[in-house]
């Protein structure tokens, strides 16, 4: 399988297996979908980590595949490619990337669907489809622009550049650079540490971020208020208020 998910201590690992690039090609377009739904849906999974392996994160998409397909065919896979992708960023549970050598195109763009990026320091990450005559089609012009701004995202998506970790960090396009052989460490034990956290807390903290940056700030202020209502009818919204109440902040344990 070009794409496995791994389950340990309450984490999905979804690990790009697809030597030597993990270039993202139509069968692993369609197994990352499934794969995400899956994380979706298991209650043993409750933060995930995406990881491409030691070496690479993702190169991009498998260009010889994307070379042959002519206007009729990618209007019927455009829409597939941005599902799968879509699919990672609307697992309703904490997301890290674990990016280590190349995150381009495809691989930049997969980054992007994560919550935080955590980045080695021999990652290169960018958007470079404008020096094939084409523009990023999975998320890239909407996800990066939003994460880092217009201006940045135009920088990076019109010249079509590779920036190194130090200057991702700068950009705001990663959250945390880390030696290369400690990015999935630091990647699990991020993920782990929310998983023993409030699960629909934060399932409703997602979406209501996700969704105001979608839309008007009444529509995310009407999100964010009927989700903070909702929740005082969770057991963990009880266990953490009691445990605040009769031993402090930071010491409940949720279900």
């Amino acid at each position: 399988m070009t794409v496995n998910l791994e389950v340990a201590e309450g984490v999905g690992t979804l690990r790009l297996d697809r030597p030597p690039m993990n270039a993202l090609d139509v069968a692993t377009q369609d197994r990352l979908k499934e794969l995400a739904e899956e994380a979706t849906r298991r209650e043993d999974v409750r933060a995930v980590v995406i990881y491409g392996g030691e070496k690479v994160f993702a190169a991009g998409a498998d260009i010889k595949e994307m070379q042959v397909m002519d206007h009729a065919a990618m209007i019927v896979r455009a829409r597939a490619l941005q599902d799968s992708f879509t699919a990672v960023a609307r697992i309703p549970k904490p997301v890290v990337a674990a990016v280590t050598g190349y995150a381009l195109g495809g691989g930049c763009e997969l980054a992007l669907c994560a919550d935080f990026r955590i980045a080695g320091e021999n990652a290169k990450l960018g958007q470079p489809e404008i020096l094939l005559g084409l523009i990023p089609g999975a998320g890239g012009t909407q996800r990066l622009s939003r994460l880092v701004g217009p201006s940045r995202a135009k920088d990076l998506i019109f010249t079509g550049r590779q920036v190194k970790a130090d200057e991702a960090l700068t950009l705001g396009l990663v959250d945390r650079v880390v030696p290369a052989a400690e990015v999935y460490e630091q990647a699990h034990a991020w993920a782990a540490r929310l998983a023993k956290g409030p699960a629909i807390a934060l399932r409703a903290a997602k979406e209501a971020i996700d969704t105001g940056l979608e839309t008007d700030i009444e529509t995310g202020l009407a999100v964010e208020r009927n989700w903070f209502a909702g929740l005082f009818a969770t057991e963990d919204r009880e266990r953490g208020m009691r445990s605040f109440v009769e031993e402090g902040p930071g010491k409940a344990k949720f279900v």
